[in-house]
């Protein structure tokens, strides 16, 4: 019988695959994340071993888990491509039309550069109709309603890769039968590409009739739209590809984190190079929290804002709502490559405060109160952290634009002693910048929970860029 399972890792928007063939016992799997136990457990329920791991090329927005699959099972080997690859560790290189068997169906591989140079994509045949593929493991070359960027190796690439992009797109994706089925690298929410569609996959026919990435005649105007229309590249991504080509550290088991009591914690805050995280709700850290520490709330999509906030050399601090959180917490950090922890606040706030140390405080404003303090506080300078196309779709009348993104090393342009009013599209990234401004110095800052969901629900006043007008 052949098995597929489609595993998503929430907060990144990762796709990875398991396949296999209960016939064989044969399976591989696709572009494996960090924690790998969710593979060995799948092949255990269906009674596979897996053989081979795959991936599709080198990736940027998270830490691949070949390595320590491999090393945890014993009885598989990675297979990179070798097509323009700067891999620098071992694997079995792969190149175009190479085939694998697993018994009922086959795997071939397929060289489809464009988001990278050496990226490969995976058609499945079935025994009984070699040659003709019912499904293609695209990686990040194509996605539901979009495709992947070409400009991620910089600006002296791109123009190269797009072209290479064009050639995957409409020399071979398009070539395809209409019933071919597509299972992506990625979902929506991923940065590997523009507006990637809420469906895991697709197929030619309906991408081909619906993929506006798909509908240009020629190859300068596809440039255009692909580079041109680019949202920014997240800081992380080539730090992440220089991990995942060097070959990423065997993860067995989450880094050791130690139980700090409330005075070694505040004591280890004084070290270089430390970031406290607290990952409780947005409520709860504006309410006390440990002076300096940065608020990014344990929700899946921590892994991304993490990797895109701090080095991968930063010694982080966590402080979570129950003890019981931290194994859970960690897992996410790991996935963009932070793994060193240097303890956790045992006993969390409750301990803190028990022990009589400092407490610092961000406002929380609900939008019917900043409504009011617009009307009468014209000093009151509201901060937009969304992304800049969420802003060009409508903003709060009067606000900045300041991304979140860009807070990352320095916060421009805006004077300590002014007051602030941070908000985005729920109030999550509005707090990791609020508590951003908080911990750089910013005496004035508060946060508005709900944001712009909560604002237009009340129905109050929006206002469009001259842009977004035309």
């Amino acid at each position: 019988m052949f098995v597929l399972e489609t595993i998503l890792t929430d907060g990144i928007a990762q796709l990875s695959y398991l396949v296999g063939d209960t016939e064989s016992c044969r399976a591989a799997v696709i572009d494996p994340r960090t924690d790998v136990c969710v593979y060995s457990d799948l092949a255990r329920k269906h009674g596979l071993s897996i053989t081979h791991i795959f991936e599709t090329h080198i990736h940027a927005d998270f830490v691949s888990g070949s390595r320590s699959l491999a090393d945890r099972l014993g009885t598989a080997a990675i297979y990179l491509s070798d097509h323009d690859a700067n891999y620098e560790f071992d694997g079995k290189p792969v190149r175009d039309s190479d085939e694998f068997d697993f018994g009922s169906f086959s795997l071939t591989a397929r060289h489809t550069p464009g988001h990278t140079p050496e990226h490969l994509s995976y058609e499945i045949c079935e025994r009984k109709n070699p040659g003709s593929p019912f499904a293609v493991f695209s990686g990040d070359s194509l996605f539901v309603g979009s495709a992947g960027r070409p400009d991620l190796l910089g600006d002296d690439q791109a123009e190269s890769l797009s072209e290479a992009l064009y050639e995957t797109l409409y020399d071979y994706y398009l070539k395809l039968d209409d019933y071919v089925t597509i299972h992506p690298g990625h979902g929506a929410g991923s940065a590997c590409g523009a507006d990637i569609g809420d469906r895991l996959s697709s197929t030619i026919g309906y991408e081909r009739r619906t993929n506006s990435f798909l509908r240009f005649p020629d190859l300068q105007a596809f440039q255009e739209f692909v580079v041109g229309d680019a949202p920014p590249v997240p800081w992380h991504y080539p730090e992440l590809k220089k991990v995942n080509a060097a070959g990423p550290d065997i993860v067995n088991r989450l880094p050791t984190i130690a139980a700090l009591p409330p005075e070694d914690f505040r004591k280890a805050m004084l070290q270089p190079r430390v970031t406290t995280i607290d990952t409780r709700s947005m409520l709860a850290f504006g309410g006390g929290h440990v002076p300096g520490a940065i608020n990014i709330g344990d929700r899946p999509e921590m892994s991304a804002w993490v990797g895109q906030l701090f080095d991968l050399d930063q010694k982080l601090l966590l402080i979570v709502d129950d003890d019981t959180d931290i194994q859970r917490v960690q897992r996410l950090i790991v996935r963009t490559g932070h793994s060193n922890h240097l303890g956790y606040l045992a006993g969390g706030m409750r301990s803190w405060q028990d022990a009589g140390l400092p407490l610092d405080t961000i406002p929380q404003i609900p939008v019917q109160d900043l409504q009011k303090r617009l009307v009468h506080d014209p000093e009151l300078q509201v901060l937009d952290v969304r992304s800049p196309d969420e802003w060009m779709g409508g903003h709060i009348p009067g606000a900045q634009h300041h991304f979140i993104a860009d807070m990352r090393d320095r916060i421009r342009g805006l004077d300590k002693t002014h007051a602030y009013v941070a908000y985005c599209a729920s109030g999550y990234r509005a707090s990791i910048a609020s508590s951003l401004m908080k911990a750089r110095g910013f005496q004035d800052v508060s946060n508005v929970p709900g944001s712009w969901s909560a604002w237009t629900t009340m129905g109050y006043d929006i206002e469009q860029t001259v842009e977004a007008q035309a």
